[in-house]
């Protein structure tokens, strides 16, 4: 039998081998969202592990400390919620109901200028208009059916992040423990290096954290100033929506500014929307170059192009919340790589002859 040749066994192996990575897809495939929100709940452990630590060192106890940091942080949310829905929900019943005179102003405006007045008598598109903004007020009581699918996803949602807070809490009230017991398994030059993996990974991914919502502070705080001066309505919820797009790396800060933009249309046309792409474009051009490198210059070293690569790849996976991850997964692969990559090369390195003892004498001829 030839070496080349296969043995029977080892067909046997290397069938079974690939049975097993194709296995091991598949249930990957099938256990995606919770592999998501474990995920996600690893991240949001790091990220809060930088304020309960603080609160550790001036409270002396762990627990209570996790207790008070993820208290504040359920509550940001509800004071979001707070700031986002009152105006919303009054706005929506006020157009509900103002929706006829809104048409009848349309309608006088169209009569008024003879080149509309002739389509209106050609298509009658005014007409339906202002039949239509009649049966608003009447349509709003039966749209139980949509309220209804929004209750269960609404339901889903709160499931979800339940979920992903237990498990973060889980993680930062053990995980480091659970890390170390892992790495006492490995030799010490190994276990030496997955701490410091860890270590890295941990302040990176914190940074990255602090910087994102200090640098989304900032974007919804100008936000709010410019559109009070502005005097464009519903300044508080759309402030809101500048912070948190503007978390999104990337295309972020560009949507927000468009969908301000777009409800600038609708006061004082045109100066308030010319005010406001002007700031727009000049505010972007001060986050790219000076407040984003400030805030991020200690947080991450990843190139741009890895950026772009993972916001697409982490936003096709699981969309907005993969991009947001992207940067700090990215990081943090990066940082692995990097560490794996030392540790390989400190293995290469030849070793120094101990002290004392001379080095071997060269052989004769």
């Amino acid at each position: 039998m030839h070496g080349s040749e296969s043995t029977p066994r080892e067909i046997v192996r290397n069938v079974l081998i690939v049975v097993g990575v194709v296995v091991s897809l598949y249930l990957i495939f099938l256990l995606r969202r919770p592999l998501g929100w474990i995920v996600i709940a690893m991240f949001l452990a790091i990220a809060m592990s930088g304020p309960v630590n603080w609160l550790h060192r001036h409270i002396g106890r762990r627990g209570p400390a996790i207790a008070l940091a993820y208290i504040a942080l359920l509550l940001v949310p509800v004071g979001l919620g707070g700031i986002v829905v009152p105006p919303v929900v009054t706005g929506g019943n006020d157009l509900a109901n103002n929706a006829p005179r809104y048409a009848g102003d349309v309608q006088r405006f169209v009569q008024r200028n003879k080149t509309l007045r002739g389509l209106e008598d050609d298509y009658g598109f005014v007409t339906q208009l202002e039949n239509e903004a009649r049966k608003l007020p009447q349509r709003l009581g039966g749209a139980a059916g949509t309220l209804r699918d929004l209750g269960l996803g609404l339901v889903n949602s709160i499931f979800a992040g339940v979920t992903i807070l237990v498990l973060s809490v889980f993680m930062v009230a053990g995980g480091r423990g659970w890390l170390r017991r892992a790495a006492a398994l490995q030799p010490p030059e190994r276990a030496a290096m997955i701490d410091r993996v860890v270590d890295r990974m941990a302040v990176a991914v914190g940074n990255y954290v602090a910087g994102a919502l200090a640098q989304a502070t900032i974007a919804g705080f100008t936000t709010f100033i410019v559109l009070e001066i502005l005097g464009v309505p519903f300044a508080a919820p759309l402030s809101v929506v500048v912070f948190f797009f503007d978390l999104v790396p990337l295309v972020g800060a560009t949507i927000a500014a468009v969908i301000v933009g777009l409800v600038t249309v609708f006061v004082h046309f045109p100066t308030a929307t010319i005010v406001w792409v002007i700031w727009a474009v000049i505010y972007q051009q001060i986050e790219n170059n000076v407040i984003q490198p400030q805030i991020q210059k200690r947080a991450l070293d990843v190139h741009p192009f890895v950026v772009l690569v993972s916001v697409l790849f982490g936003s096709t996976l699981f969309g907005v919340p993969g991009a947001l991850l992207a940067i700090p997964v990215a990081a943090s692969a990066q940082i692995a790589v990097a560490e794996w990559w030392r540790f390989r090369a400190d293995q290469r390195l030849p070793l120094d002859p101990p002290a004392g003892i001379p080095p071997p004498a060269p052989a004769e001829g």
